[in-house]
């Protein structure tokens, strides 16, 4: 993890906070201050608090018969 001069959280400072792993194909990337933020915009952080998603899920189109 990064050594940041103050604690950072993804709403005070979030352009502070970089990739350290990215994993496109399972939809998560881990930042330095050891957050992990999800493809549908969701966050979990290392106290174990959430950011819940907030894009839902796009609805698939039935087929056309």
């Amino acid at each position: 993890m990064c050594s940041h001069p103050t604690p950072l959280s993804s709403s005070s400072a979030p352009a502070h906070r970089h990739p350290v792993a990215a994993h496109p194909e399972q939809g998560w990337t881990l930042l330095c201050d050891g957050s992990i933020v999800f493809d549908d915009s969701g966050e979990l952080h290392p106290d174990g608090s959430v950011v819940p998603r907030c894009r839902v899920p796009a609805q698939r189109l039935a087929p056309a018969a």
